[in-house]
């Protein structure tokens, strides 16, 4: 791709949007934004305490995620982060930003509890569910590439030809 675009690793806690977020933008040369980092302490106070974020928790998150998007396409840079997405109104509001193009990973529910489980953050396992229910996987028309489950170093390549290839449909 000849133009500035923002690739947002979207899906649930625990699916690995961090990982492949930040080896994309290492593999480009991108800057990369874990969207974790942007919450502010009350949402962190909240999860940590297993209370699932509301749509008005999660509002000037995205808000600033956006921003830090459009800040950097506006300068022709294109950008990763690494942001859970989960309802297309949050997707269409991240779209401000410009050229936003989202690869959704989906993994099952008992492989996400089990990387919870086995991991250090402030997302409890107890929360899963929730995400799970708030989830809206991106349909056909969101130009998005959807990806199963697979090793870390598959993900990244099929992300990067789907770049390089310029696709827009659900891969």
């Amino acid at each position: 791709m000849s133009k500035a675009v923002a690739v947002v690793v979207m899906g649930v806690s625990g699916c690995g949007k961090s990982g492949l977020g930040a080896a994309l933008a290492n593999a480009q040369g991108w800057p990369f934004l874990e969207g974790d980092s942007l919450h502010p302490p009350a949402n962190i106070a909240r999860m940590q305490a297993g209370q699932p974020l509301t749509d008005a928790d999660r509002a000037p998150w995205l808000a600033d995620i956006e921003t830090w998007m459009s800040d950097r396409l506006r300068d022709g840079h294109s950008v990763v982060v690494a942001c859970s997405a989960l309802r297309r109104s949050y997707r269409d509001g991240l779209r401000r930003a410009g050229a936003v193009r989202f690869v959704y990973l989906q993994v099952p529910r008992d492989e996400l509890d089990r990387r919870m489980r086995a991991r250090e953050h402030f997302m409890p396992p107890s929360l899963l569910d929730s995400q799970l229910a708030t989830l809206e996987p991106p349909t056909a028309d969101e130009a998005a590439l959807i990806l199963p489950p697979a090793a870390p170093g598959e993900l990244l390549a099929q992300t990067r030809q789907w770049l390089a290839t310029g696709e827009s449909a659900a891969g």
